[in-house]
């Protein structure tokens, strides 16, 4: 059973309309108008229990907005939700301890205060005990390696630590349905890792369903199996990873480093050549062309070393946006 299920949900958004200029500002003081924005639009899915789903689109495609309506903090203008058998909106207490969002752009921790203090005023809301609160918070601490910052103020923490203590404070109530809008925005390559880390063996230990939206192709990959790609409010997409990479990259890249010095001109019947740099020579070939390539060039020339790899995911999703459609 489904522990996430969407049916047709909608948000339209009333959006002042102004004129530019003082007369456009006063004619908007007396007579103001509205124009109707669909930010989201007749989407459906549903999520099974230990799932993780990334859930992508472009900037202004409608994943936070959608995010906010599963999560119960507006209220979807159409369609039916159903997380965890509860309708978000109406806030039920069981269903915000069974939930978290964590936003990378936002903090909830106090930032003059120690993140203890902020974890003790969390406990307190959910109704944790002191023992269940030490027990928790060594548990955590000690998945995301962050024990010794915790009686620091938060001011004085990293970036990546700040980021650290934001999923503790996230859960420290023990949710097993986790909304991450982009929980990696901004961080080094070492604290993104550390975090896809400790997820994954937080859906691992807790079985928890997780819905994540990242511009950070690496923690799409790294995590998810199933992606869900939403365009103009509209879904457009929804299945595995793999499918859609082998869908929209019908083409491979073959890195060649020749024993010779070989003139761009010579190389042009091998492929698409995107760059020659002295002997190494990048190609794009189709795959249905690749096999061939790739014999030609080894009758052909002296081969030190040659690598044939997928183009970039980012390449790829970037496709799929630019097309409007899968």
């Amino acid at each position: 059973m489904a522990i996430i299920d969407v049916e047709n949900l909608g948000k339209v958004y009333p959006v002042a309309a102004k004129e530019p200029g003082i007369k456009g500002t006063l004619s908007h003081l007396v007579n103001r108008s509205y124009r109707m924005v669909e930010a989201v639009r007749q989407v459906s899915f549903s999520i099974e229990p230990g799932e993780i789903v990334g859930f992508l689109g472009p900037n202004g495609a409608g994943k936070t907005t959608t995010l906010k309506m599963l999560t119960g903090l507006i209220h979807p203008s159409k369609g039916n939700v159903n997380v965890a058998g509860h309708v978000p909106f109406q806030r039920h207490p069981r269903f915000l301890k069974t939930i978290t969002l964590v936003m990378g752009q936002k903090q909830q921790l106090i930032w003059d205060l120690p993140t203890l203090d902020s974890l003790r005023i969390n406990a307190a809301i959910y109704g944790i005990s002191d023992a269940e609160l030490q027990e928790r918070v060594g548990e955590l601490a000690e998945m995301l390696s962050i024990g010794q910052k915790l009686t620091q103020p938060v001011r004085k923490l990293s970036l990546g630590e700040r980021m650290k203590a934001e999923l503790m404070a996230a859960l420290v109530h023990r949710p097993t349905v986790l909304f991450l809008d982009e929980p990696t925005l901004g961080l080094d390559v070492n604290a993104q890792v550390s975090v896809r880390e400790f997820l994954k063996e937080y859906n691992r230990r807790y079985q928890a369903t997780v819905l994540l939206t990242s511009h950070y192709m690496a923690d799409i990959t790294a995590l998810c199996e199933r992606v869900m790609l939403i365009y103009q409010g509209s879904l457009i997409y929804d299945g595995g990873l793999d499918h859609l990479l082998n869908q929209f990259a019908p083409y491979r890249e073959v890195k060649v480093e020749l024993a010779d010095f070989v003139s761009a001109e010579d190389l042009a019947a091998y492929g698409e050549l995107e760059s020659l740099d002295g002997c190494v020579a990048r190609f794009i070939v189709k795959r249905e062309e690749l096999t061939r390539a790739i014999a030609n060039l080894l009758s052909n020339f002296e081969i030190l070393d040659m690598t044939v790899t997928d183009p970039p995911v980012e390449e790829v999703i970037g496709r799929v946006f630019h097309a409007g459609a899968v």
